[in-house]
């Protein structure tokens, strides 16, 4: 699915790494086509990606046909509905916000209020570029280190949901980031996430298994939908499989 976005009249010449070729998720690249020739980009550098208007989009949704935002909004709808909930009831906490693009489907599933966080400067300035009327607020903070203030700010907002979208599992948000967002959240609150599934798994060393698990057992985390479904193609051309969860959240962790 394409995101709804008005600024695909640009077209960029992208390439990438022949099929034949396999890459782990966090090593991956893609060349692009500027005035002075191809420069290769890693799908990582997201700073990198974000500076040109248009190229995510064209890059994860048009050519590796990323889904998980249309399909997280889809299952966080479907709960919502059986739980006799009103999206326009919801004040989400959107970590990992990006250029907006899960921030977009939440506005269309009818979420009234609507604030966006992530660690770096160039997601926001997208965000604004891209999608100017999504968010209520977009901070640029690092959640494992704030300050007084900024958690009195984040405080103030009184969140009952919270959504991470691919955002979680290869450093980009850590454990203790997560942590953090989900007390944001009052108790009752909803969240929606996914996770690539090798990050549930019991090899996993990002210590997500482990925390979403535990949070589960302990009844902080009522997992009310799950699924496993295709995020979106890796750039050998074979499907990358992520776990999406909704659920509410009970306590703390």
């Amino acid at each position: 699915m394409q995101p709804n976005s008005v600024f695909y009249a640009k077209r960029h010449r992208i390439a990438l790494p022949e099929p034949s070729q396999s890459y782990e998720q966090d090593a991956e690249w893609f060349v692009i086509q500027e005035d002075n020739g191809w420069k290769e980009i890693r799908f990582h550098d997201y700073t990198a990606i974000f500076e040109v208007a248009g190229l995510y989009e064209q890059l994860f949704y048009e050519t590796l046909r990323c889904d998980s935002p249309r399909f997280i909004r889809e299952l966080l709808g479907r709960e919502l509905a059986k739980a006799g909930v009103d999206p326009g009831e919801l004040r989400v906490f959107d970590l990992g916000a990006g250029n907006g693009i899960m921030g977009e489907e939440l506005r269309e599933l009818g979420v009234g209020c609507v604030v966006g966080a992530d660690i770096l400067a160039a997601a926001a300035k997208a965000a604004a570029r891209d999608r100017p009327d999504t968010y209520r607020d977009y901070h640029v903070l690092d959640l494992t280190k704030l300050s007084a203030q900024q958690h009195q700010l984040l405080d103030g907002y009184e969140f009952n949901a919270l959504t991470c979208i691919a955002a979680l599992g290869f450093g980009d948000i850590p454990t203790a980031c997560f942590r953090t967002a989900f007390n944001l959240v009052a108790d009752g609150g909803w969240v929606a996430l996914n996770i690539k599934e090798d990050f549930l798994s019991a090899r996993d060393n990002s210590g997500f298994a482990t925390l979403i698990k535990e949070s589960i057992r302990s009844g902080a985390f009522e997992v009310l939908g799950s699924e496993v479904y295709q995020h979106r193609l890796a750039t050998n051309r074979t499907p990358l499989h992520y776990a999406a969860l909704v659920g509410r959240k009970r306590a703390d962790l």
